[in-house]
């Protein structure tokens, strides 16, 4: 292992061709000096200077080292203060997970500030369902999570709600119900249901077999889709109703699903399904603090 003193040394010789002037540079003795390139030399197992009593030269080989000894020290430099903004939270890569967040302006126009704000930051932006967050989340793979309530209890993983919305129901064009105002979830014991698979966000999923439950039936779930988009696609082609996010409604295209209000159950108030920025509590990075922050400023 070649110390940098030396570098820095033989870079001074090198460049004044000259052991008293690139001592004096250094501010150090030129004795010690001219020990510092034997032992370098020594290292190296190669001559980078001739020097006689009127001029010093750098061989071939001392002029190919040169280079690398400037890029070795340019390097370094550049990764000290590449660590240094890492450890303030303005530099290094931030694994960001969600669902389908493109509904949501006020969290895309937040993201878009962090990138501004933040430009040496690598955001990382993952799609997936809650259950997959959740499982990064504890084994630190992710380290902000935009997702629907956790599905199970994590001590360690902190959240917090930033929107809520309502429930509504996706019905085919020609459903009965299609030109009603509001559906009353009691009258849909008898529907075809597609859902979400279960796995994919136990939270929301329980949530949504809930407000079933709530209205006096379990739901006959005759087809299940991963994807929101293609729930309602299935919802288009007949295969049954769907409970959805109130936002699905607003990236909807297909002029073959309609969306209608559900009436509150019970003489209760309709729930909502919110969306939640979770985070692993004892993540060290000062990028996670960072990037809380400047949501809650531009949140709010």
């Amino acid at each position: 292992m070649i110390e940098t003193r030396l570098l820095r040394q033989f870079i001074a010789v090198a460049e004044e061709l000259h052991f008293h002037k690139a001592a004096e540079r250094l501010h150090m003795a030129q004795p010690p000096l001219s020990q510092a390139i034997s032992r370098l030399e020594e290292k190296l197992d190669l001559s980078l200077f001739t020097r006689n009593k009127r001029e010093v030269k750098l061989t071939p080989a001392g002029s190919s080292f040169l280079q690398t000894a400037y890029r070795t020290l340019t390097e370094l430099e550049q990764g000290i203060e590449h660590a240094r903004q890492v450890s303030r939270g303005i530099a290094g890569m931030l694994t960001v997970t969600s669902v389908s967040i493109a509904c949501y302006d006020p969290l895309l126009n937040a993201l878009r500030r962090f990138r501004q704000i933040y430009p040496a930051v690598q955001l990382v932006i993952r799609e997936m369902p809650s259950s997959s967050q959740a499982r990064a989340l504890a084994a630190k793979e992710a380290d902000i999570a935009f997702m629907r309530k956790l599905p199970f209890a994590a001590q360690q993983v902190e959240s917090r709600l930033l929107f809520e919305e309502a429930i509504v129901m996706a019905l085919p064009l020609d459903h009965p119900k299609a030109h009603c105002g509001s559906i009353d979830l009691r009258d849909c014991a008898d529907e075809d249901f597609v859902f979400t698979p279960q796995a994919l966000g136990s939270g929301y999923h329980s949530q949504l077999i809930g407000l079933c439950e709530a209205a006096g039936f379990y739901p006959n779930v005759v087809q299940e889709a991963a994807q929101l988009h293609t729930l309602i696609g299935l919802v288009s082609c007949g295969f049954g109703v769907a409970l959805v996010p109130e936002s699905i409604a607003r990236l909807n295209r297909l002029d073959r699903v309609v969306f209608r209000a559900i009436r509150p159950v019970a003489e209760s108030a309709n729930p909502g399904i919110g969306l939640y920025m979770s985070w692993h509590a004892r993540n060290p990075s000062p990028l996670i603090s960072n990037f809380i922050a400047m949501f809650d400023e531009q949140l709010h």
